[in-house]
Formats: structure tokens, sequence, C-alpha cells
């Protein structure tokens, strides 16, 4: 993709989180009328969650007909097109139930099947970052994931800490991993990469994230200069996973961070 079609598909991003980012602070704003429902996996969902993806995905279709769609709330359009956005309308509905804002809107845009561009957006803060794979910024600002060379100094969050704790999510050297760090979080969903790709956090990982989850995060970090990779140490694009809907790839683990804590992180995990 050349850079004048790369800057036209960073501008695109940035109206579809910012339409989007409008219809959920609506919501958001009224509590007392927000209705949340369960889906058939338990995990809740809302109208913030469905309307903010209709309204990107008739965005993407008036602008770009033909490129594809990957979203978790109506599913698959075109997904073996050239170009396909991958929505994930709210990623953290449970922070944004709670009025916690830790929750964002993903947006990825895959070209031949690879992450060439992803998004992560936080209207409450007004915080807006675009990465290429070879640039990050945040609202238009260049930023970097932090320099730590030693576990002992890092900052490792994740979204949700009992996830480890289900043994299919087991990994050896897991539990020593908190041991070596400094500090150990919970500031979860996309919002944690996104400390990371702003140097505030050092690393972050999931066991669990689905197509929807994880595509835009894969251009963020390496453009923030980061790491990210399956726990494995594999290519968090092409890593191992467990099928998904509709014959799409499904969830995968995700370890991100800078290029010594990342490698550091893997020496435990796999040590």
């Amino acid at each position: 993709m050349d850079a004048s079609l790369r800057d036209e598909m960073k501008a695109f991003m940035t109206e579809l989180a910012q339409a989007s980012g409008e219809l959920i602070l609506r919501y958001w704003r009224d509590e007392e009328n927000l209705l949340v429902e369960r889906k058939a996996d338990s995990t809740p969902v809302t109208e913030a969650d469905r309307g903010a993806e209709r309204l990107m995905r008739e965005m993407i279709a008036e602008r770009y007909p033909a490129h594809g769609i990957i979203a978790e709330e109506f599913g698959n359009e075109r997904a073996d097109a050239e170009f396909v956005w991958v929505l994930d309308p709210i990623d953290g509905t449970k922070s944004f139930i709670s009025h916690v804002p830790l929750f964002g809107t993903l947006i990825a845009l895959l070209h031949k099947g690879q992450p060439v561009l992803g998004c992560i957006h936080q209207p409450v803060l007004g915080e807006l970052l675009i990465g290429d794979n070879e640039t990050c910024t945040l609202n238009g600002e260049p930023t970097r994931v932090r320099e730590c060379a030693e576990l002992s100094q890092a900052v490792i969050s994740t979204t949700d800490p009992a996830l480890f704790a289900a043994g299919k999510h087991h990994v050896p050297g897991l539990d020593k991993l908190a041991e070596k760090a400094w500090l150990t979080r919970a500031w979860g969903d996309c919002y944690g990469y996104l400390l990371v790709a702003t140097g505030r956090a050092d690393l972050m990982l999931d066991p669990v994230l689905e197509t929807w989850d994880l595509m835009a995060l894969i251009p963020i970090i390496r453009g923030a200069g980061g790491v990210i990779t399956d726990w494995y140490g594999q290519d968090a694009a092409t890593g191992r996973y467990a099928e998904g809907a509709n014959g799409s790839p499904g969830s995968r683990s995700a370890v991100a961070g800078g290029p010594d804590v990342h490698r550091a992180t893997l020496g435990v995990l796999l040590g």
C-alpha cells in the first residue's frame, strides 16, 4: 500500500472513530436508559455496541463498497476481499457499562490478510491512537514504547487475571512473571495496549483475544517500536489460534511490549 493510499485510509479510519465515538458517548451519558443484554456466551452487549458497529459498516459500504468487513456484532462480509476492515465497536463492554473509561473502539485495516493500519479510540478521554507498523501517533503526536530492560522495572498489565487461573490458559512460567515484575495491574482491554504504545506501561498480555480484539493492536504496537506476539513467540497475526465464527481465525493470545521486556517475558513464560 503506497503512502497516498495509506494516508487516505488513515483519514477514513479517523472518520470512523470520531463518528462511532460520538454515538457511544450519547449512551455513556445516558446511564439510566442504557439497556444491557447478555449474549449466548454470557458476555454483555448494549445498543451502543450494535449502533456503533452498524454506523461504521454503513460508512464503509458507502465509501468503499468492495471492501470486506469482519466484526463482532453482525458478522462478516467479503472477508476474503483485498481490503478488509476489522471492527470491535466497544472493546471492554464490561468497563463501558460500569462507567470506567478503559474501553475503546478498535478498528483495523487488513490488506491481503495482513494488518496494515490499527486504531484505538477512547471517546471519553478523547484519545485517538493510530499505528501503521512503522509509526504510531496519539492525537497526531508521535508516541513510542518505554525503554525497559528488566522485568524488575516493568509495569505489567492484563485484562482479567482470573482468566489465567483456568487450566486451558496456563503457560509454564506464568506464575513467575508477576513475582519478577515491579508492578502488576489490571488496566485492561484495548486501553492496556494504548498504555504500552504510549510508554505508560511496559507490557500487556492476554490469554484470549478474538480477531476483532487483536488485529488493530498489531500495527499500533509495532508502529510504536514494540513487539507483539502470541505467548509462544509466534507472529500475533498468524500464530496459534482456535477456529472462530464463520471460519475466521478465532481466539489468540498476545504479549505486547518493548523489545527488551518482551524478550525477557517470553524467557520466563517458556523457560
